[in-house]
């Protein structure tokens, strides 16, 4: 269950397009970005495969940000891991 209220307190890079993140209420998550930025058609996002700029991240209120606002994800989805539903990848496999 996802708490009421999360913020990301720190963030280290764990791979080429991975970040472990860490939760405020002790929850570590290593996210893998690289299927969101491969399946994106969106060309501002797929920008973000470029490894410096995918490393230009940084915490700002507690949220994973790119940018201004470029590129940002929902907390609770990075809280479960989840960027994106399994149909997405069901349907380009």
């Amino acid at each position: 269950m996802i708490p009421a209220k999360i913020n990301i307190t720190k963030v280290e890079q764990a791979g080429d397009f991975a970040l472990r993140l860490s939760f405020d209420d002790g929850t570590v998550q290593t996210v893998d970005f690289k299927p969101f930025l491969t399946l994106s058609r969106h060309p501002d996002i797929r920008a973000y495969l470029d490894p410096a700029s995918f490393a230009a991240f940084r915490i700002e209120y507690g949220e994973l940000v790119w940018g201004d606002y470029d590129l940002c994800f929902p907390i609770a989805d990075l809280y479960q891991n989840r960027l994106m539903p399994d149909a997405v990848f069901e349907k380009a496999a």
